[in-house]
C-alpha cells in the first residue's frame, strides 16, 4: 500500500481552502449544517446561505423552536428542500434527546433524521477529531484512482470506507488532516474531468497515472436533466409558497401558468407527500 498520508498533510497545509467550517471553533452544529448544505451543492453557493442560517439560528435549539416553514424558506434555492425538512427535524431531535448539542457519536449521529454514514463520520471527525474513515464523491474518485488505477469510481459501497482507512494514519490529529485532505485534492486537483495531475501530490504514487491513464468507463448514475423535469416544477411551487411568506396560497394561484398541467399537480402532490407543503381548504402553504 503506498503512503498517500504524508505528502496529503504537506500538501493540505500548503494548499487547502480558508472555507468557514475549517476554521477553529466553527463548532458542531456549524459543520453539521455545513454538511447537510454541501449534499449536491457546490461550495460557492452554500457560504452566504450558510453564514445566514446561522446567524438567524446559532444552535439547534433556536431551529427546533422556529417551524419547519421557516427552515424551508431560508433554504432558499439551495436546491433539494427536503435537505432542510431534515435539518429541522434533527435540530428537534438534537434538542429532545441531546440537550440541545450534537452528538459526537457515529451511531447517535446515524439516528437523527437526514444523517448518513457520510455526514455522521464528517461531523464525528471534523467537529470532534474523532478517528474514521470519511468519504464524499471527491474522495471516492481520489482513491480510485491513486489505489485502484481506475479513471472514475464504482457505484458507492462498503468498500470505501475499508480503502479509506487503509491510508489513514494511526494518529488521530493526522487522520483528521488526511480525510480532509483527499476531499480537497478531489475536489481541486484530482476533478472528475482534466484532472491536474501536474500539481498532485500523490501523482508519482497513483496507480492510475502508473498504468497511462486508461479510460476504465463511468458507470456513475448520471444526473438527470433539471430543464423541463419534475424537480424544475417543485422548485416553481417553492418559490410561490416562500414568497406567500406564512399565508397559504390558493391552488388555482400557484404556477397556474405552468405548461405542463399533469406536472405541475404532480410536483405539488409531491410536495405534500414529501411534508414540503401542505393542502387545506383549497390553498396551499409551507408546513407549520
Amino acid at each position: 500500500m503506498p503512503d498517500l498520508a504524508t505528502p496529503l498533510i504537506a500538501w493540505y497545509r500548503e494548499n487547502a481552502r480558508d472555507l468557514p467550517w475549517r476554521r477553529p471553533g466553527f463548532g458542531a452544529w456549524g459543520v453539521l449544517v455545513s454538511e447537510f448544505m454541501l449534499q449536491q451543492t457546490p461550495v460557492n453557493r452554500v457560504i452566504p446561505h450558510l453564514e445566514a442560517w446561522l446567524e438567524r439560528w446559532p444552535t439547534p435549539t433556536a431551529l427546533a423552536m422556529d417551524a419547519p416553514a421557516d427552515a424551508v424558506r431560508q433554504w432558499a434555492n439551495l436546491g433539494y428542500p427536503r435537505r432542510a425538512l431534515w435539518l429541522h427535524r434533527a435540530a428537534v431531535e438534537i434538542r429532545d434527546r441531546h440537550r440541545g448539542v450534537v452528538p459526537d457519536d457515529v451511531d447517535a449521529l446515524l439516528a437523527l433524521t437526514g444523517i448518513g454514514d457520510y455526514t455522521a463520520r464528517a461531523v464525528a471527525v471534523f467537529a470532534y477529531g474523532s478517528r474514521h474513515p470519511v468519504v464524499d464523491t471527491n474522495t471516492r474518485r481520489v482513491l480510485a484512482r491513486a489505489l485502484d488505477g481506475r479513471s472514475q469510481p464504482g457505484p458507492p459501497s462498503k468498500r470505501d470506507l475499508a480503502a479509506m482507512e487503509s491510508i489513514l494514519p494511526a494518529e488521530v490529529a493526522a487522520s483528521t488532516i488526511v480525510n480532509a485532505a483527499a476531499m480537497e485534492l478531489g475536489a481541486t486537483v484530482c476533478v472528475a474531468r482534466s484532472p491536474h495531475c501536474e500539481i498532485c501530490p500523490v501523482a508519482d504514487r497513483c496507480a492510475w497515472r502508473a498504468a497511462g491513464y486508461p479510460d476504465t468507463g463511468d458507470d456513475r448514475r448520471k444526473q438527470a436533466k433539471y430543464e423541463g423535469s419534475d424537480r424544475q416544477a417543485r422548485g416553481a411551487v417553492l418559490k410561490v409558497l416562500r414568497g406567500a411568506a406564512a399565508h397559504a396560497v390558493p391552488l388555482d394561484d400557484v404556477i397556474p401558468d405552468w405548461p405542463d398541467a399533469l406536472q405541475r399537480d404532480r410536483a405539488i402532490d409531491s410536495l405534500i407527500a414529501d411534508g414540503l407543503a401542505e393542502a387545506s381548504g383549497g390553498e396551499l402553504r409551507l408546513p407549520r
